[in-house]
């Protein structure tokens, strides 16, 4: 009797189910049929131009006049070098301005990131800036080709923890310095053979 029952209610759940379904109707539909026409003209894609964005480059054109924008933006006048000896604290003065904007430039840039002091004179100094590495060749060629003036004649002497920029091994008359190195004294009480000096550490 329970097997009877639920045939039947399977039966009629299948009918009921098979009567459902759409069937196509003879009455005309009162809706409107609307045609998209394609125009005549065919549009081709407007290519988009890649704009590129070239990195700005020092040159000796533009170096002293980006340099002394850049001063005027300057808030800090200290620089911290880190080494695998220890850490110190360098100032840079206000009046070498190409000088100080030059270093704290390059520090921003991570120029000096794996330098290393490259020529230790003993009672001396020690000169940094530079590397055997094929990276900091690079950073320099990103970063430009340029000299920076001579700014010596400011009244400051070569004692010992001064930091100054060499001049250039290029063709050089006008002494004009190097960008990328620079040396600290170590001699005491200094080395005043060296004349006048950038900045101070």
């Amino acid at each position: 009797m329970v097997r009877i029952k639920f045939l039947l209610t399977t039966l009629l759940t299948v009918v009921f189910i098979t009567s459902c379904k759409d069937t196509p109707s003879n009455e005309k539909s009162s809706s409107t049929k609307t045609e998209t026409l394609i125009d005549s003209t065919k549009l081709e894609p407007t290519p988009v131009k890649e704009e590129k964005i070239e990195e700005f480059v020092l040159t000796e054109e533009n170096a002293i006049p980006f340099f002394f924008e850049y001063s005027k933006t300057l808030k800090e006048d200290k620089v911290k070098l880190t080494t695998n000896l220890g850490s110190f604290t360098i100032q840079l003065y206000d009046n070498v301005p190409y000088h100080k904007a030059n270093f704290i430039y390059l520090a921003k840039k991570g120029y000096f990131d794996n330098t290393m002091f490259h020529r230790v004179v003993k009672n001396f100094i020690i000169q940094g800036g530079n590397s055997d590495n094929v990276e900091t060749a690079r950073k320099r060629n990103a970063i430009g080709r340029y000299l920076l003036p001579p700014d010596t004649k400011k009244g400051y002497r070569h004692d010992r923890g001064t930091i100054s920029m060499p001049s250039s091994e290029m063709d050089n008359p006008h002494k004009l310095a190097s960008p990328f190195e620079f040396f600290i004294v170590v001699t005491k009480p200094g080395s005043y053979h060296l004349g006048y000096f950038k900045s101070h550490c």
